[in-house]
């Protein structure tokens, strides 16, 4: 297993167009929920227990083996939300040309030809994780990461948060990352003996409803 493949995966820069996307951040600052680095390390926890473990946890049973057609529709079923869809959708399809470029593979062939418009981004970056040689827990850490990273990076251009202070937001969240990253992965590997259902459907409300609401304004600085 690569240390340095599950470096480059999880790096910021890895052109798989997260740079574009808030996670939400863009309207809660719009309606005051986030004003500051306190605000921003509430915002990132509550995602991460949330959607992150959800998420987390289906980019690990990709990982795993299990049947990514099959975990895409789980997806689906675990995003109400349209415009999250479409939002998962369009990542997923920027995640799967990075990573057909960077680790080639089968899987990730298959999975582009039967999801022309793009799969959900975790199923994309679990079966990336797998191409590069990494486990389900690393492939649920990226998810992770990425999932509290976004919006910090994003509340910095937003609210030209000091990004020191937003990285020790980050800092301080990395032992519930971890936890997160293992219990996605347990979950996995629970999925893989018990079935799809035994992964998790954890769901933040208020985050669909903003994402609604975002997806329609005219004039906004990230996607989504």
């Amino acid at each position: 297993m690569s240390r340095a493949a599950l470096l480059v995966l999880a790096d910021g820069r890895f052109p798989a167009g997260g740079h574009a996307h808030s996670g939400g951040a863009e309207p809660a600052v719009k309606a005051g929920r986030v004003r500051n680095a306190a605000d921003l390390a509430e915002f990132c926890r509550g995602r991460l227990h949330t959607a992150g473990l959800t998420s987390a946890a289906l980019a690990a049973a990709a990982a795993a083996g299990l049947d990514p057609l099959a975990l895409d529709e789980a997806a689906d079923a675990r995003t109400p939300s349209p415009a999250l869809r479409a939002t998962a959708r369009k990542l997923g399809r920027q995640m799967m040309r990075a990573a057909r470029a960077t680790w080639p593979s089968a899987e990730l062939d298959a999975l582009a030809t039967a999801r022309p418009r793009g799969a959900h981004q975790p199923i994309v970056l679990g079966l990336a994780a797998r191409a590069a040689g990494l486990g389900p827990e690393d492939a649920a850490h990226c998810v992770a990461y990425e999932v509290v990273s976004g919006p910090a990076t994003a509340v910095v251009r937003l609210l030209s948060l000091d990004p020191f202070d937003a990285t020790a937001v980050l800092a301080r969240l990395a032992p519930e990352l971890d936890a997160v990253a293992r219990r996605a992965a347990l979950a996995a590997a629970e999925a893989v003996v018990e079935g799809l259902d035994a992964l998790p459907a954890a769901s933040a409300p208020l985050l669909d409803v903003m994402a609604e609401a975002h997806a329609a304004w005219p004039v906004r600085l990230f996607a989504s």
